[in-house]
């Protein structure tokens, strides 16, 4: 399995940024997808979420009202839509998939059986 993250890159704050997962070697249409994102010397940290089924989305509080996060099952993929960005959204930004993630655990990094590599994000001021 395989997860595959794209789209990082040099933004100036207050632009925008599309990130894409593409996921092989399994589906996750019936599991939970995520986006996390660590930056220099902090710990990993939840950015936001999408579950199956009717695709509920959850967000970090500070990311909320900023970014979007979308689902192609057909594709096996998910989006991570940046708008608006600010210097502190700075970090390397990784995708992730569980299958048994629920509420409680979807911001804890363990809870995810798979990762992509990370896609770095720079949003310069």
């Amino acid at each position: 399995v395989q997860l595959q993250a794209s789209g990082g890159g040099l933004v100036q704050a207050g632009g925008s940024l599309r990130l894409s997962c593409a996921a092989s070697g399994r589906t996750f249409s019936n599991g939970v997808m995520g986006w996390f994102r660590q930056a220099p010397g902090k710990e990993r940290e939840f950015v936001a979420a999408i579950f199956r089924g009717g695709g509920s989305t959850y967000f970090a509080d500070a990311v909320k009202g900023r970014f979007a996060i979308s689902r192609d099952s057909a594709k096996n993929s998910v989006f991570l839509q940046m708008n608006s960005l600010k210097p502190e959204d700075t970090a390397v930004y990784y995708c992730a998939a569980g299958m048994s993630i629920i509420l409680s655990s979807m911001k804890v990094p363990r809870a995810y059986d798979y990762w992509g590599q990370g896609t770095q994000v720079t949003v310069s001021s």
